[in-house]
């Protein structure tokens, strides 16, 4: 019995032993669990958008698209209030006011008016902006290397693209000579569009004829100046109006009879015979990454500025049928995109 009572208390050590290291490994790994947990209150985001939310759905999915990649759940890890302003571009350092004041840690702006009233509205929150055509021309960054401010993100280049726009028009038909620029003087996004569009338009023998348009109600008189101006084709700049009124662009440009290429695929999937630029997809997924940075320590300073790499081409055939319009081949060869 003895030797039995020796092997029952043995055994039973050993079990307590047993539960002892288990605990001790279970408490090791749930202190190694929450300290890979984030710390602190849950991050917020302010969204600030010179355009309608129609009109910024692709470029604002690809954002959200790029958060949840980054392992951002909305309304669970992260907090985002938007603000979406394109009837009056006035409020903007109001809407920017009203999200600084909800204690945001990042303000996202998107187009350079929206970034330009961020900027205006504070110098110590960092701002992500993207759609901004020259952001050392607006005051939002020393260079694009060191932007040594608190404010970072991705430019369009919509400005250094205007030369390949309007040689992809001149090629589409070469008989162009009068090009009608739909630009907004009150647009700070636009006015380097029209200034770049200059060189170029001298190189390929194209007249530049100025369409000036700061409100959609301005756009059929605009048309009417151009055509009165005997102009070939139009080209769109990139703006806050424009942005948010593609469609009614479009149809004019239509009824006046007059091809039209423009700088983001939306426009030529809402009626622009062609676009040629950078895709939303990219742009809203550096957008998110750029968030995520700064929301783990980077510094706005310290991001360079990137620029698009990729660019897409794309060809609305619907369009140029109802125009009457032939694409040439070699045009049509190189589009990433035909819409039929």
């Amino acid at each position: 019995m003895k030797a039995l009572d020796l092997l029952l208390a043995t055994s039973k050590t050993r079990l307590r032993w047993r539960h002892a290291a288990l605990c001790a490994a279970m408490f090791s790994s749930l202190n190694a669990v929450h300290a890979q947990q984030p710390t602190g209150k849950t991050p917020r985001l302010g969204y600030l958008a010179a355009v309608s939310t129609a009109a910024d759905t692709p470029r604002l999915e690809a954002f959200r698209q790029g958060l949840r990649e980054l392992g951002y759940v909305e309304g669970k890890n992260i907090l985002i209030t938007y603000r979406h302003e394109s009837q009056d571009l006035s409020r903007l350092p109001e809407h920017a006011a009203e999200l600084l004041r909800g204690n945001i840690d990042v303000l996202v702006a998107v187009t350079s008016n929206a970034a330009q009233a961020a900027k205006k509205s504070t110098s110590t929150v960092p701002i992500v902006f993207m759609g901004v055509t020259d952001p050392i021309a607006i005051g939002l960054a020393q260079s694009l290397a060191r932007p040594g401010g608190n404010s970072t993100g991705i430019t369009n280049v919509a400005a250094i693209l205007t030369g390949k726009r309007l040689e992809i028009l001149k090629e589409s038909r070469p008989a162009i000579r009068r090009v009608a620029v739909l630009w907004d003087p009150k647009a700070p996004g636009s006015i380097p569009q029209w200034e770049a569009s200059q060189a170029p338009a001298r190189k390929l023998g194209l007249e530049l004829i100025s369409m000036v348009a700061s409100s959609p109600a301005s756009y059929d008189a605009a048309f009417k100046e151009a055509i009165k101006a005997r102009a070939d084709a139009v080209w769109v700049t990139l703006n806050p109006v424009a942005n948010s009124n593609q469609a009614l662009i479009a149809r004019l440009a239509i009824e006046h009879g007059l091809p039209s290429i423009c700088a983001r695929g939306d426009y030529a999937q809402n009626g622009c015979l062609m676009a040629y630029g950078p895709g939303y997809d990219t742009e809203g997924r550096d957008g998110a990454r750029y968030v995520d940075r700064i929301l783990k320590g980077a510094k706005p300073a310290d991001l360079p500025i990137e620029q698009p790499t990729k660019f897409e081409l794309l060809i609305n055939l619907q369009t140029a049928q109802r125009l009457g319009y032939t694409i040439p081949r070699a045009v049509l060869n190189r589009a990433d995109k035909v819409i039929q």
